[in-house]
């Protein structure tokens, strides 16, 4: 069965942005290349918050993916960059990604937020907005 993963975070500093977006580039062409991605997106929604959404065959593949390359190096750094940073992954029958309101909600009712070093105020509270409609980029 398909698996969503969903991440949603907010750099907390612009002066974190150059940095950010070496790794996100490099995670993004990590996981053009993933073995059993289906299908993914990223979505900047503005004042420096971002999020992805990626669908993968199998446990064994997003695990595969997270634990290796340009993903694993990036990770350590979200505890410092981020103000605010949540993740939660769960089954779907279709073989296709959920619409934002399904994933905000989910993200709300079942989210785990991420250990940070300077947590924002809302960090914890998990009650998002919901982005804007669409994404950014899909891969």
């Amino acid at each position: 069965m398909p698996i969503v993963s969903v991440t949603r975070m907010r750099i907390r500093s612009i002066r974190f942005m150059p940095l950010f977006y070496v790794h996100a580039q490099r995670v993004i062409a990590q996981i053009r290349q993933a073995e059993g991605l289906i299908a993914g997106a990223v979505k900047s929604d503005g004042d420096l918050l971002y999020w992805t959404i990626t669908l993968w065959r199998d446990d064994n593949a997003i695990n595969a993916f997270a634990a290796s390359g340009a993903h694993r190096s990036a990770m350590p750094h979200r505890q410092n960059w981020c103000s605010e940073a949540a993740m939660l992954r769960w089954p779907r029958q279709e073989p296709s990604l959920p619409d934002w309101q399904e994933v905000v909600q989910r993200l709300r009712t079942d989210g785990q937020a991420s250990k940070l070093r300077h947590p924002g105020p809302s960090h914890t509270d998990l009650n998002y907005d919901a982005p804007s409609a669409g994404y950014s980029m899909r891969f």
